[in-house]
C-alpha cells in the first residue's frame, strides 16, 4: 500500500495503537518496579492501620421538647402576640425556632468550652492515647500530659502554651461532636465519638443534662426580663386599658415562669438513650490497605511510565 494514498486519521489511529502497545511494554517491563513499590505501600498501610486506636461512638436521640407544647404556644401567641407587640416584648413560641437556637447552642464555641471546663475534661479530651478495656481506663499519651506532675508538657509552636486553649479544645471537640436532623421525623441524633466507650456514652449524657438547662436558664431569665419590663410599664402608665393588657400579659409570663422551672428535659426530650458502645466505628483497617495498595500501584506505574517517556526522548 502506498503511504500517499493514506488519509491523515488511518496514520493518526495507526500511531496512537503503536502508543499504546509501546506503553503496555513499558509497564510490563517496569513491573518489578510496581511490584516492589505497591508491597511497600502495602505494608506500610498495614502497619499504620494497626497502629491507629479503635474509636467508639456513643449516640442518642431526641426530639425537641417544643414541639409537645407548640400547641399552646402557637395559641398564646395568637391570642397575645398583638399585645406583646405593642408592649414590645416577644412571648416567643415557634417549635422550630427553639429547636434550632438549641442546636446552635449545642454547637457553639461559648456553651461547649463552659462544658468542658465544667467536667474538667481538657485531658481526656486532647491528651487521650489508647482504651485499656480490661480496667475501663483510658491511657493518657504522656508526651501530650504528665499526669504525676499534673501539667502539660506537649510540643508547641513559638508563642503558644503547653496549655490547651478554650480555641484549642473547642475545635477538638467539635471533631468528636457528631448533630444530625431527620427531615421526615424531626428527631436530632447526638454522637459522640472516642477512644473509650465508657467515657462517650458519659459525655452524651452530660451533653444533654446541660444543654437543656442552658437553654432553661436563658428561658427564665428573659421571661424575668418580661415581666419585670411589664410591671415597670404599669407604673408608668395611668390608661386603665393598657394596665389591663399589661396584667393579662404578666399573667401569661408568669405561667410560663412556673411551667418552665419544673421541666428538666426543657429543650429535648430522651427518645433513645446512650448506651456504652460494644462495637468500634473505627479506624477502618480494611479501606486504608486498600487505599495504601492502590496508592503504592499508582506511583510504582507513574514512576515506570515517567522513566520511559525520559528513555524515549533521549
Amino acid at each position: 500500500m502506498n503511504n500517499q494514498n493514506l488519509t491523515p486519521q488511518y496514520i493518526q489511529h495507526h500511531d496512537d495503537e503503536i502508543d499504546l502497545k509501546e506503553l503496555f511494554l513499558a509497564l510490563w517491563r517496569g513491573k518489578w518496579i510496581i511490584i516492589l513499590i505497591t508491597f511497600a505501600f502495602a505494608g506500610g498501610g498495614v502497619l499504620y492501620a494497626l497502629s491507629q486506636p479503635n474509636t467508639y461512638k456513643a449516640e442518642a436521640i431526641l426530639a425537641s421538647a417544643s414541639d409537645s407544647k407548640s400547641g399552646g404556644l402557637a395559641a398564646m401567641a395568637s391570642q397575645f402576640g398583638g399585645l406583646a407587640s405593642l408592649a414590645g416584648i416577644s412571648l416567643g413560641g415557634g417549635g422550630t425556632d427553639s429547636k434550632a437556637m438549641a442546636l446552635a447552642t449545642l454547637q457553639s464555641r461559648q456553651f461547649l468550652n463552659a462544658f468542658v471546663n465544667k467536667y474538667d475534661l481538657l485531658v481526656p479530651l486532647m491528651a487521650g492515647e489508647k482504651w485499656n478495656p480490661a480496667q475501663d481506663k483510658l491511657l493518657i499519651n504522656p508526651e501530650m500530659y504528665d499526669e504525676q506532675q499534673q501539667q502539660w508538657v506537649r510540643e508547641v509552636e513559638p508563642g503558644k502554651t503547653a496549655q490547651p486553649t478554650d480555641w484549642d479544645a473547642y475545635k477538638e471537640f467539635k471533631k468528636i461532636l457528631g448533630v444530625s436532623e431527620s427531615k421526615d421525623s424531626g428527631l436530632v441524633t447526638l454522637s459522640i465519638t472516642h477512644l473509650s466507650p465508657t467515657i462517650a456514652k458519659q459525655w452524651i449524657d452530660w451533653l444533654v443534662v446541660d444543654l437543656n438547662a442552658w437553654i432553661k436558664d436563658k428561658s427564665l431569665d428573659e421571661t424575668r426580663r418580661n415581666i419585670q419590663y411589664l410591671e415597670d410599664q404599669i407604673e408608668k402608665t395611668n390608661i386603665t386599658d393598657m394596665k389591663s393588657v399589661f396584667y393579662q400579659l404578666i399573667e401569661e409570663q408568669t405561667k410560663n415562669l412556673m411551667l418552665a422551672e419544673v421541666q428538666d428535659e426543657f429543650a429535648f426530650k430522651i427518645i433513645d438513650p446512650a448506651v456504652v458502645p460494644e462495637e468500634k466505628v473505627g479506624p477502618k483497617r480494611a479501606l486504608i490497605c486498600v487505599l495504601a495498595v492502590l496508592l503504592g500501584g499508582m506511583l510504582g506505574m507513574a514512576i515506570v511510565l515517567i522513566r520511559y517517556a525520559f528513555a524515549k526522548k533521549d
